[in-house]
């Protein structure tokens, strides 16, 4: 009969469970953190410490949380929780943007949902209803972002509507009057009809829109060379709209144009026979199809320079647009579409304005900001672009219709192609001439110190420093005006007599002392004389009414946050950001600071990517395919959205969705696993049992050297910003090596071997140390499974595995030589188990502890395995190595050549107790069934319990 051993064997015992149940976990941690401070005492710890500072780029409170959101916190959160594991005090204070078209827009909805004008509801009621709107949402944000693990002073946020925050800004807005670098201005800026203000091209987003194309002839007035005498120079645009506006034809000076005189054409065009067209000789065969010429003759063909000098008539002259029209050169011209020539109006278009300013080009009024035209435009008084609600008005078709009566319009079609909108209202933009605040990107060489700072940055990815430095080099000046309500207002007066901004530093402090006590609304509420002091008379000058660009908000926290707090610093080490920031918070944080400071106000700027849906689509509610980082934390726990941060590209675009999170709850389960191994094989450990590394086996050798590869890995890339590459090697380390590998063997010694036995010492003092490590590099990454399992070993309100740093490992564990040899000696090991694979699916055994194979190895080989054995390692009762050549018909591996095995059965009897097969079992009457080393810790237990 069998004895029943299993008393005798010291199996794992641990209260970490298999199940994690991470939605009931995890709360119930938090509550934790929040009962014992651990924050407050992160930040007492670390004091005297070298300061990590990561900025918090404020998200908007508007809503609840998304998945983008989740991404951005938790990224930020794994770097912080590294950084300060690494010893340093990695203080994060997390903000929110409150200001703004985002906010404004939801009081908006509100009322034209009652039936009420915004309009009509006084300022400082709509701005009160804007702050208590944020307040809430900031609340709501709050609770949902520590669901998520995030740890932060959130006791102590940031906002950009605190009294000090405003006041702040408003100090930022005066070194900019002060130094002369604000200034206002008439440009073309994007406008939307729909919110009645300018917006940055960071409130921008492009979608594709169906837009009238017109090809548009400009006949020729004053002619440069003899050929063009009684042509038409023929534009083509996509907005016929900005046809009244035009004052200037732009032509590529390199370009090769042509000069052709109609032969022949279909019935439909426009053009008779004798008309002479000019057009880019690339384009000749495109705008003669798309007009109905059938035929031409070459009557010249000139560069682009040979045009100078030449003057057109407007297409509607004589109809009160009778002006010269002037070609002109234009770096931005290109024959690779239209006709070679841009039609310039300096009113609605960048490149326009910048070509006419330089050439002292008109640059007329045509739309207002309700998107018609004004009283003053020949034949379009009144007519809309757009409407208020965003729709297409009777503006181009009027147009169009004017130009074919005047014998101008010679082609008209539509095209469907990307046209920006607002991000808000999902309106199509205009560009239109306005009135507008700006910081000169030329005055104390702004431009010059913003790429200067760029060039002193690190960036992660390094191409983020080639998009920003070419977004700053090409920029144009920083409109920085809003026509709007909720925001800090530009605290500016412009004197009525000259127009010049009241440049006065009392003022500026006044207005700033005023903010600080009442917030912005102070700027509404009170009387303007209490600014400008008793020396000025209020009705001289003009109070200026727009609010400031929340780019310029949100740009400035670096000084109400980083510098007016005495526990950050100034710079910030790191700013974070998706890569769209490029031309956001990065950008206008750059600017704000080297126009104020003559530096960046951060060392380092790392981008992450967007989100995708698993089919490679844009995530958003409007396609039903966001998914809310809550419900997932909910139903699967937050760690899972935090393996997926850490387990992705993410400077690159992330895919997303319900397949990638079943593929992250298994590598979870394997993280888990490993961690209850670890836990239930370390039940009772003490210090009593340790080993010196001197005295361990080879195994336990390499094991450490292990570890000492891993700490420096980690340590090198939290330095730089690379989780991927942790997690993939934590999580190798903790698949292959240990569960594949090293637990796999070393099973057998924690179970079997006696209690006192220097072998099973040796493995749980390797076991304790892996713990250590693995608790602390995993924390940053699973910080509620990280500090679950630490406090099963370390329980008591005083515990947390955050408030560790990252094991000192010694360098004298680093051993080369071991970790080469021990390779050889996996790939041998390799060979067994896919021999014994093989003969377990042809069931020939059911165990490999069923086996004793024959192996054959070349000397080197043979050599790493002198002293150690096989049988053990290769999990089988026993192995015969020979030294030689693999014999015809043994398993063999391609990529291990020199090996080669041969099954064979073990011969002997099972031991009861560690299921080897061999001759010695029952050779002990006190332990029957056991083998030699059975038997004496049978005999060493039954001992101890009398």
């Amino acid at each position: 009969m069998s004895v029943d051993y299993k008393d005798t064997l010291r199996l794992p015992r641990t209260d970490f469970p298999m199940k994690a149940g991470l939605p009931q976990k995890e709360p119930l941690l938090l509550e934790r953190w929040e009962k014992i401070g651990l924050e407050a005492r992160l930040r007492k710890e670390s004091k005297g410490r070298e300061k990590f500072i990561l900025h918090d780029g404020p998200p908007y409170a508007n809503g609840h949380l998304h998945i983008g959101h989740a991404l951005n916190k938790i990224l930020k959160d794994v770097i912080n929780r590294s950084q300060q594991m690494m010893g340093k005090d990695a203080h994060y204070v997390p903000g929110w943007d409150c200001h703004g078209l985002p906010i404004e827009w939801k009081i908006e909805e509100k009322y034209r949902a009652a039936g009420k004008d915004k309009d009509e509801v006084p300022i400082i009621e709509f701005r009160k209803e804007c702050r208590e709107f944020a307040a809430h949402w900031i609340d709501v944000q709050r609770e949902e972002f520590k669901r998520l693990g995030i740890a932060g002073d959130w006791e102590n946020p940031y906002t950009t509507m605190a009294y000090a925050a405003e006041a702040q800004i408003a100090r930022e807005i005066g070194k900019f009057l002060m130094n002369g670098g604000l200034f206002k201005g008439s440009k073309p800026v994007m406008w939307s009809v729909v919110e009645k203000t300018a917006l940055a091209e960071a409130e921008v987003e492009y979608h594709d829109h169906t837009s009238t194309t017109v090809h548009v002839r400009f006949p020729v007035a004053t002619a440069s060379q003899p050929a063009l005498e009684g042509a038409g120079v023929v534009i083509w645009t996509t907005t016929p709209w900005t046809m009244p506006g035009n004052r200037a034809v732009a032509y590529g000076e390199d370009i090769d144009y042509v000069v052709e005189q109609v032969t022949t054409h279909t019935d439909e065009c426009a053009l008779k026979e004798g008309d002479r067209f000019v057009v880019a000789r690339t384009l000749l065969d495109a705008y003669r199809e798309a007009t109905g010429v059938a035929a031409s003759e070459n009557v010249a063909t000139l560069k682009g320079v040979d045009l100078a000098g030449t003057v057109c008539r407007h297409p509607l002259n004589g109809k009160g647009y009778d002006f010269d029209v002037r070609l002109l050169p234009g770096d931005f011209v290109s024959d690779e579409d239209g006709t070679g020539f841009v039609h310039i109006a300096p009113g609605h278009g960048a490149d326009d304005y910048v070509l006419g300013m330089a050439n002292g080009v008109e640059v007329p009024q045509t739309v207002g900001e309700d998107g018609s035209y004004y009283d003053h435009v020949p034949l379009f008084a009144g007519l809309t672009v757009y409407t208020p609600e965003g729709k297409t008005g009777p503006a181009n078709k009027a147009v169009v219709e004017a130009l074919r009566e005047a014998g101008n319009l010679m082609a008209s079609g539509k095209l469907r192609h990307s046209y920006p909108h607002s991000w808000r209202s999902k309106a199509p933009l205009i560009f239109r001439n306005t009135a507008q605040w700006f910081i000169s990107m030329e005055t104390n060489d702004l431009r010059g110190k913003a790429l200067a700072a760029i060039d002193e940055t690190k960036f992660y990815p390094p191409a983020g420093r080639t998009r920003l430095y070419s977004m700053i080099e090409q920029r144009p000046d920083w409109c920085i005006s809003r026509q709007r309500a909720w925001g800090v207002p530009i605290p500016v007066f412009v004197e009525k007599a000259s127009g010049e901004p009241l440049r006065d530093q009392d003022v500026v402090d006044r207005i700033a002392e005023a903010f600080e006590a009442e917030g912005a609304d102070a700027w509404f509420a009170r009387d303007p004389a209490e600014f400008l002091g008793p020396d000025r008379n209020p009705d001289d000058y003009e109070q200026v009414t727009d609010v400031v660009d929340v780019w310029f908000d949100s740009g400035s926290t670096h000084a109400f946050v980083l510098e007016a707090r005495k526990d950050l610093q100034w710079p910030a080490t790191l700013y974070l950001e998706g890569s769209d920031q490029h031309r956001g918070w990065f950008h206008s944080s750059l600017l704000e600071s080297c126009g104020t400071r003559g530096r960046a106000p951060y060392e380092g700027v790392l981008t992450h990517g967007f989100i995708l849906s698993e089919d490679n689509r844009k995530m958003s509610k409007s396609m039903g395919n966001d998914l809310s980082p809550i419900d997932i934390s909910n139903q699967s726990g937050a760690e899972t959205l935090r393996l997926w941060v850490v387990s992705s590209t993410y400077t690159e675009d992330l895919t997303f969705g319900p397949e990638i999170i079943k593929r992250l709850i298994d590598v979870y389960r394997r993280l888990r696993n490993t961690m209850r191994y670890l836990l239930g094989n370390l039940n009772e450990f003490d210090d009593s049992e340790r080993v010196q590394p001197a005295e361990m086996p080879e195994l336990e050798r390499w094991a450490l050297h292990r570890l000492w590869e891993l700490d420096a890995l980690v340590r090198h890339n939290c330095g730089e910003y690379d989780f991927q590459r942790i997690f993939r090697e934590l999580h190798d380390f903790c698949a292959v090596d240990l569960s594949a590998f090293y637990f796999d063997i070393r099973k057998d010694s924690l179970y079997c071997d006696a209690v006192g036995d220097i072998r099973r010492r040796a493995v749980r003092t390797v076991l304790n140390e892996l713990f250590s490590c693995l608790t602390a590099w995993l924390a940053p990454i699973l910080c509620f499974t990280a500090e679950e399992a630490w406090l099963i070993r370390n329980p008591g309100d005083e515990e947390s595995v955050h408030l560790r740093t990252f094991p000192e490992v010694p360098a004298s564990w680093r051993n080369d030589e071991l970790a080469a040899k021990w390779e050889n000696i996996r790939r041998v090991r390799r060979v067994v188990t896919g021999a014994l694979e093989v003969e377990r699916a042809e069931k020939r055994i059911g165990s490999s502890l069923q086996a004793a194979p024959k192996v054959y190895v070349t000397a080197d080989y043979k050599a790493a395995l002198e002293g150690l054995d096989l049988a053990e390692i290769a999990i089988t009762s026993d192995v015969e190595l020979i030294e030689g050549d693999v014999p015809e018909g043994a398993f063999t591996l391609e990529d291990v050549p020199g090996v080669g095995v041969v099954p064979a059965p073990a011969e002997g009897e099972k031991c009861e107790r560690c299921w080897r097969i061999l001759p010695e079992v029952g050779a002990n009457a006190e332990a029957p069934g056991t083998c030699v080393r059975c038997a004496d810790a049978v005999v060493a237990i039954h001992a101890a319990a009398k």
